[in-house]
């Protein structure tokens, strides 16, 4: 893949998104990802998504060629990459935000005192940043089914009036090690935060295209990363017979595993369904891989394709466009989930770019592939799966 670069808004407030192919040379992907990144005055933050097969330090290194040391750095890994039309695995993507009325802060903590903790530890650079419209972008470790615990401890740091927004880092469905990147430093079991202020609006937009389908189920049991029964029956074995298994069919076999990836889990939220990912299973309890879903909590399974999907696609750039009060937006992030990459496949990503690009009119759109999103603008929830999560500035 080529570089791609896209800048607007140049006499005030700009974005800017660069990607460059990792290859075998991290530090020059960073470089050349930053160089077409950092096209205005008095840049304020740098996003970094760099493949998991790429040495993230040295991808660092080459992005500070361009970043001075004094303007706050965060990142991850990823599933995939999103440049504009250029989408993808194997590269390195920098986001980087500038311009006079925008201001950026930065934190970092680790999950090992608890997610909870983690969440207000990471939220407490928000306490940096006064401008008339704030977020708070989130970087979290993506292997870890305590998310929700996160986001909480995030909320209770920022309040109901200012929206979390972001992604869980992955590793190209592995499912072994994510990493997270703050300022120069790589870490792993952590979250990062980004608190943005500006003096123009910034919209959150979310959408996924599911739907439900049959009868409510309840969780009977589950322990945070997994279910482990629904309706009181083994939760493997009841999900199996929900979705029309033949007899003696496996988790391991292919057919199950794209059923599966096609039917989350929705559980019902003020304004819509959080949709979970079904990532697993564990075959000596019987359980479902599936984090952030509570014990005693009533879900759906959900259904959609490639059509349903690109309507929620339409949904989150409506939704971010909304919240500008008119205003076009400057630049978009995009956190979209590893799940609907697999549905959609290579051509169909390539036409929900396209549909960015159109929705957003012509706005620089940069991104990566999740583990799960973070959006949260009304009540303390806001963890999804399968889901796109758009933060627009205008």
């Amino acid at each position: 893949m080529s570089d791609a670069t896209t800048i607007a808004g140049a006499r005030t407030r700009w974005v800017g998104v660069g990607h460059a192919p990792a290859g075998d040379a991290a530090r020059d992907a960073g470089r050349r990802a930053a160089a077409t990144a950092v096209q205005g005055a008095d840049p304020a933050l740098a996003l970094v998504f760099a493949t998991p097969y790429a040495d993230l330090a040295e991808i660092a290194r080459g992005v500070r060629a361009h970043v001075d040391a004094g303007v706050p750095v965060i990142g991850c890994t990823t599933s995939g990459e999103i440049a504009g039309l250029t989408v993808g695995s194997g590269g390195v993507v920098v986001i980087a935000f500038g311009g006079p009325g925008l201001t950026a802060r930065t934190a970092a903590a680790g999950l090992a005192d608890g997610p909870r903790a983690a969440g207000i530890a990471a939220a407490s650079c928000l306490a940096e940043v006064d401008r008339p419209h704030r977020a708070l972008l989130l970087l979290a470790e993506g292997l870890t089914g305590s998310r929700s615990e996160i986001v909480r401890g995030a909320y209770s740091v920022v309040g109901a009036g200012v929206p979390l927004v972001g992604g869980c880092a992955g590793d190209e469905l592995a499912m072994e090690r994510t990493e997270q990147l703050h300022g120069d430093e790589v870490l792993s079991g952590a979250v990062v935060a980004a608190a943005i202020g500006s003096d123009a609006p910034i919209g959150i937009g979310v959408g996924h295209g599911w739907r439900r389908v049959g009868e409510p189920i309840v969780v009977t049991a589950s322990d945070g990363d997994r279910i482990l029964r629904l309706d009181d029956q083994p939760a493997l074995d009841f999900f199996l017979e929900r979705l029309g298994a033949p007899p003696g069919v496996g988790p391991e076999d292919k057919e199950w595993q794209l059923r599966a990836l096609n039917h989350p889990l929705g559980l019902s939220r003020p304004g819509g369904e959080e949709v979970r990912a079904i990532i697993g299973v564990d075959h000596a309890d019987r359980a479902l891989l599936c984090g952030d879903v509570p014990q005693g909590t009533m879900v759906w399974i959900m259904e959609g394709d490639a059509e349903t999907i690109q309507a929620g696609t339409a949904i989150a750039c409506d939704e971010a466009l909304a919240a500008l009060d008119g205003r076009p937006p400057v630049g978009v992030v995009a956190f979209d989930c590893a799940a609907r990459r697999n549905i959609l496949g290579a051509e169909g990503v390539t036409e929900e770019a396209e549909l960015l690009a159109r929705r957003l009119g012509g706005a620089p759109v940069g991104g990566f592939y999740t583990y799960g999103e973070i959006a949260r603008t009304r009540g303390s929830r806001g963890v999804h799966n399968a889901t796109l999560v758009l933060l627009a500035l205008a």
